[in-house]
């Protein structure tokens, strides 16, 4: 009986060392430290001085057809850096920027069903090709984008936005600690 009992407890430990082994190794685990998708890096500079950075104030970003705004961009102070993300389905994200955020009432102070966002809105559309680039077992795929260019709608002449350009020709975006776009308000 005693041997019986210390073959089953031997088989339960052989078990659990060998379900052990063969579970998680180190490169398994994904560390946060791995790039991921980048976004699309703009900097704001002052269009009658472009050599100068300048802040865009009451800054919010909404991409088209949404009703919300981006994480970290609604009413956003003092800021000339954007990191925008785009879109890995498609070639194309459009993002409403909107300058001297303010809420709008809809003529009803009361009521706040009817509110919404406003200031001075202008459209930017983002065109690009994504590739698909393998990082690791463990983070398995990220994207980049290639061939990357911002249009700004040119329907408003009040537009507050009078030009988006590229750092360099061809420009893609493969990590975010660089600036890749232009922003002249």
């Amino acid at each position: 009986m005693i041997k019986k009992n210390i073959r089953i407890l031997l088989c339960l430990l052989s078990g659990i060392v060998m379900t052990s082994s063969i579970s998680c190794e180190p490169d398994d685990i994904c560390p946060a430290s791995t790039p991921t998708t980048p976004g699309l890096v703009m900097e704001a500079f002052d269009n009658n001085n472009p050599e100068n950075s300048k802040n865009i104030f009451g800054l919010t970003v909404i991409g088209e057809g949404q009703s919300e705004p981006l994480p970290d961009f609604y009413n956003v102070s003092n800021k000339s850096k954007l990191i925008l993300p785009l879109n890995t389905q498609t070639n194309k994200t459009e993002y409403r920027l909107i300058k001297d955020t303010f809420i709008n009432d809809n003529g009803t102070p009361d009521d706040t069903s009817d509110d919404f966002i406003d200031g001075k809105s202008v459209l930017i559309t983002i065109n690009y090709s994504t590739k698909a680039v393998f990082v690791s077992r463990a983070c398995g795929y990220k994207y980049i984008f290639e061939n990357v260019s911002v249009q700004v709608d040119q329907s408003d002449p009040d537009r507050w936005i009078k030009s988006i350009a590229p750092v360099n020709p061809n420009q893609s975006v493969e990590n975010e600690t660089e600036t890749q776009f232009i922003l002249l308000h």
